[in-house]
């Protein structure tokens, strides 16, 4: 974990969130800036910087976290959803902190 980073110090439980889920590896929980009616993020629990910064080591865990997506997004009311993983300054991302976006719910998901 670092030490300044947001991500990891909701993972530790520092910072409160509106947690949807949690194991020993993931956490996954509502983006507090959504933009459809449904926006959570799932996030790893060890820092890994971006989907950039992976290894093979971290193909398991990768793996997971996709198919996490659909089941919460099912729990959460969505018949389909967008995935979304933002990687590097240039490709959008704020927060430095390997994270996937689930979102949907509403006519406003552009087309792509």
């Amino acid at each position: 974990m670092s030490a300044d980073c947001i991500f990891c110090k909701i993972a530790k439980g520092d910072i409160p969130s509106k947690k949807i889920y949690e194991d020993d590896e993931l956490i996954a929980f509502h983006d507090i800036h959504p933009i459809t009616r449904v926006h959570f993020l799932i996030v790893p629990k060890v820092h890994i910087e971006s989907l950039g910064s992976c290894e093979t080591q971290h193909q398991v865990l990768l793996g997971k976290t996709l198919l996490l997506a659909p089941k919460l997004a099912r729990e959460q009311g969505l018949a389909g959803f967008r995935t979304m993983i933002n990687t590097g300054r240039e490709g959008g991302q704020e927060v430095f902190h390997l994270h996937v976006h689930v979102f949907g719910g509403g006519d406003s998901l552009p087309k792509v």
